[in-house]
């Protein structure tokens, strides 16, 4: 095997199998493999924040939701498949004359008075499965044992508590009223879930009095920094004042709210409510938000799916060939979904764009012009869904937050999301425009630097948007560790920009709340591609064109004067022939979310060579419980989502919560490191930045304590640029149909910066390593050929003891280098070599 072939992962894709994968464009799919598999499922939605339309096709449009037809009981054995051939008659309830055998009244299964059915239905809307504890329920041990009749108890008392605050949220809930109605032995178990759910956020959050009038008039618990007056940040903060924390609120802005912004419009005796960014609350099933607005008295307002194309000449696209090439695109993504499955690891370093790309150019020459103008447009529609071009969203993983989808219609909020955000911001200490440049964080403590300022705290919450944390404009001391650097690079943070109107009158109607236009340029296909109309919401004749993809970027720097004018050419090509005149409008905002320091983009999205564990590395905690993150951009299941937003800053208010908690009472807090495929390296990757040894490519890291040759020591090899081409882009191997997508994944690993790979050896062969003359090649040969070392990647860190004394070398080696959490490296399966040979 060559080097490269060494390094670089090869595509498993034979021309039979891509053939398999490969339906034509506008031809009728095959069924998909495994309808129930949420990672395999096709990705034919639109993605929960894209334009949603009339559906053409009910089995391919119909929204995914995981709420339905959910298991009639609680499952007690989480690890149980359920029977595939149920009881035709399954019965929730306890057989009401329990057999004399059952003495035992804690492994009975309680009855409350409802229907425990609909109770879980309401659950799974909050984010709990139907039959297994949360992770977070797990960790906050609610449960003496997990599985069995007591969790089965558990999980049916804490979704009847969350139900019964759903039926009225504008009053406090306490527990008294649960006692009477659950058994006296599981008293304990009603304790615990109550307990959860209110430490957790899941009752009792919101803004109406009843709730507000809880927090106490003294904080009797440190003082809390938040950076960040958004969702996140305030909703974190309006917890923690609740469980009786100080806060301060450090807001670089004039204003809260952050990538939430209710823009006043008017002029000529009109007045609208403009949302400049987010702006639709994305499913009202579960949705804390939607719970926020009720409490306001706020009636949501459906947005309609029909969602009316127009030609780039102004003509209505019409409805067969709507129907079929929207058909023919989501079979395009039914078959991206396929062709996933068959790539396997692969597909990690692939991107969405180059496989929808290859599948359309194998028949791309049977559509038409128009056909064409329309695949964009729902082009168009995907990179806004995911503020992010489709050639950087990952293949493997773009929708991997699709489980999640809480469901429900899309919504407006008439007046604007500034109502949200004015009601969570009321009353709050929030110091704003208070840049932070700096947060120091400590065993002690955290310092947070703005300006000639220092807010001192005993924890701190950075809520900053992913775009800012990549920029790196915030410094922090210590350095973020590896592992969470090397998630806020991977994840990806896209752009997507508006041009608010304001017009005399609602010259296009009230009946419809969307409608789009078709570009000829395919580079341009984002360009005010969709309009949103809030007249019906807004309070007065409002009109929003969406720029995505591409031209979001390339909108930066247009002028808005230019902006306008394109727009309202647009607009007039569209109703000027059906006889509407098109007024200019009385005002206009153009957007620049790419500019605006405090944000650098719109929302995150998993980018070629990330995964959602990056969201979960991004959500952990520094510094012993100290320095804590929320935000978007830190929740795996919601992100890119307002609630995503408001839910993880209840989670962290939790979390600290928790952490405080447990010093107080001197109780050292288990850190719980993601379970992800990056971990291993990016744990290595913080041990290597001050290497021992290095040359060439090669970096060595060793334990000081000992002199001894054979003491042990582990080699990163670092692999970059440009690489020689490999024998497997031959004609026999590679047909055309695939060639798009193997040229993409070959630049991928082209224009990789770094690559490492790691192995076990002595200080006495990284010695002699070094002395190898030929460069990195011949140093490569002498590791593989004479020393018979095997090198494994950031899946694969896997090795075999082989003695006793060299795991005591190596642990004591972890404990040399003061890497504490690394004293029990085992987690990641990282063992020594003993003499540095593998195993084959």
């Amino acid at each position: 095997m060559s080097q490269e072939q060494a390094f670089i992962p090869s595509i498993s894709i034979t021309p039979s199998s891509f053939a398999e994968a490969t339906i034509p464009f506008l031809s009728n799919p095959n069924p998909n493999p495994n309808p129930n598999d949420p990672f395999l499922s096709p990705a034919k939605r639109k993605r929960s924040t894209g334009a949603r339309r009339k559906a053409s096709s009910s089995s391919l449009k119909s929204h995914h939701n995981p709420f339905l037809l959910p298991p009639l009981f609680p499952n007690p054995n989480p690890n149980h498949n359920p029977n595939p051939n149920p009881n035709p008659n399954p019965n929730p309830n306890p057989n009401p004359n329990p057999s004399p055998l059952s003495l035992d009244i804690s492994e009975e299964i309680i009855v409350l008075n409802r229907e425990p059915t609909a109770e879980a239905v309401t659950a799974l809307t909050a984010g709990f499965p139907a039959d297994s504890l949360t992770d977070e329920e797990l960790d906050a041990a609610v449960v003496s044992s997990p599985g069995g009749i007591e969790q089965v108890n558990y999980i049916l008392i804490r979704n009847h508590i969350l139900c019964r605050w759903r039926e009225n949220t504008s009053n406090w809930l306490p527990i008294d009223p649960f006692i009477a109605a659950v058994p006296a032995h599981c008293h304990p178990l009603l304790h615990s879930a109550y307990q959860f759910l209110l430490s957790h956020g899941y009752i009792n959050f919101g803004v109406t009095p009843s709730i507000k009038e809880r927090i106490p008039a003294e904080p009797t618990k440190p003082n809390v920094v938040i950076i960040g007056a958004g969702l996140a940040g305030l909703a974190a903060a309006r917890q923690l004042l609740a469980f009786g924390f100080k806060v301060v609120i450090l807001e670089g802005r004039k204003r809260a709210g952050g990538r939430v912004y209710t823009k006043k419009m008017e002029g000529s005796n009109r007045s609208a409510a403009a949302d400049l960014g987010g702006s639709v609350l994305t499913g009202t099933l579960g949705n804390p938000l939607g719970i926020v607005a009720r409490q306001l008295h706020c009636a949501l307002h459906k947005v309609r799916d029909k969602c009316p194309l127009y030609k780039p000449d102004g003509l209505p696209v019409g409805v067969d060939v709507d129907s079929k090439v929207e058909n023919a695109f989501n079979r395009l993504l039914d078959n991206a979904s396929r062709l996933r499955q068959l790539m396997g690891d692969v597909s990690i370093d692939v991107s969405l764009g180059a496989a929808l790309e290859t599948f359309r150019e194998v028949y791309g020459d049977a559509v038409t012009a128009e056909e064409m103008s329309l695949f964009n447009w729902h082009l168009a529609n995907l990179e806004y869904a995911n503020a992010g071009l489709l050639s950087k969203l990952s293949l493997a993983f773009w929708d991997q937050d699709d489980p999640y989808d809480m469901g429900g219609d899309h919504c407006f909020l008439p007046g604007g999301n500034g109502r949200l955000v004015q009601a969570l911001a009321e009353n709050l200490p929030i110091l704003y425009e208070k840049t932070v440049n700096m947060i120091r964080y400590g065993s002690e403590g955290v310092q947070v630097v703005a300006g000639s300022q220092v807010f001192e705290g005993d924890m701190a919450l950075c809520t900053v948007p992913l775009g800012v944390l990549k920029s790196g404009t915030i410094k922090f001391m210590p350095e973020l560790p590896q592992r969470k650097l090397d998630g806020i690079k991977r994840l990806g943070f896209g752009l997507l920009n508006k041009v608010a109107m304001l017009f005399p009158h609602v010259f296009w109607g009230t009946e419809l709340d969307t409608f789009g236009h078709l570009s000829e340029d395919p580079a341009r296909r984002g360009e005010f591609f969709l309009f949103y109309s809030y007249a019906t919401v807004a309070g007065g004749p409002l009109l929003i064109a969406l720029v995505a993809g591409e031209a979001a970027h390339k909108f930066e720097s247009m002028p808005p004067t230019d902006a306008v004018t394109h727009v309202l050419q647009i607009l007039r090509g569209i109703y000027e022939p059906q006889g509407v005149d098109v007024p200019d409008p009385i005002q206009t905002v153009c957007t620049r979310w790419g500019a605006d320091p405090f944000s650098l983009g719109s929302y995150s999205h998993v980018a070629v060579g990330a995964s959602g564990d990056d969201y979960d590395i991004l959500a952990e905690h520094v510094g012993d419980g100290r320095l804590f993150f929320a935000g978007e951009a830190t929740t795996r299941r919601y992100p890119a989502t307002m609630h995503g937003a408001f839910l993880s800053g209840l989670r962290e208010a939790a979390n600290m919560s928790h952490h405080f908690n447990a010093r107080a009472s001197q109780i050292k807090v288990e850190r719980s490191q993601s379970k992800d495929s990056q971990s291993c390296a990016a744990l290595l990757a913080d041990l290597f930045r001050e290497p021992d040894l290095e040359f060439g490519s090669f970096s060595v890291i060793y334990c000081h304590k000992s002199s001894e040759p054979k003491s042990m020591a582990i080699l990163r090899v670092m692999f970059g640029g440009p690489r020689k081409k490999s024998n497997e882009g031959s004609k026999a191997d590679q047909q055309h149909s695939n060639k798009v997508l193997f040229q993409q994944l070959q630049s991928h690993f082209n224009q990789q910066q770094q690559l490492h790979v790691y192995t076990l050896l002595s200080k006495q062969q990284a010695l002699e390593l070094r002395e190898v003359r030929g460069g990195d090649d011949m140093r490569l040969n002498y590791l593989c050929e004479k020393l018979g070392v095997k090198l494994v990647g950031r899946k694969d860190i896997k090795v075999t003891i082989r003695s006793s004394s060299a795991h005591v070398a190596f642990s004591r080696f972890f404990f040399s280098r003061s890497f504490p959490l690394l004293s029990g490296l085992s987690w990641c399966g990282v063992k020594p070599y003993g003499e540095g040979r593998a195993e084959s």
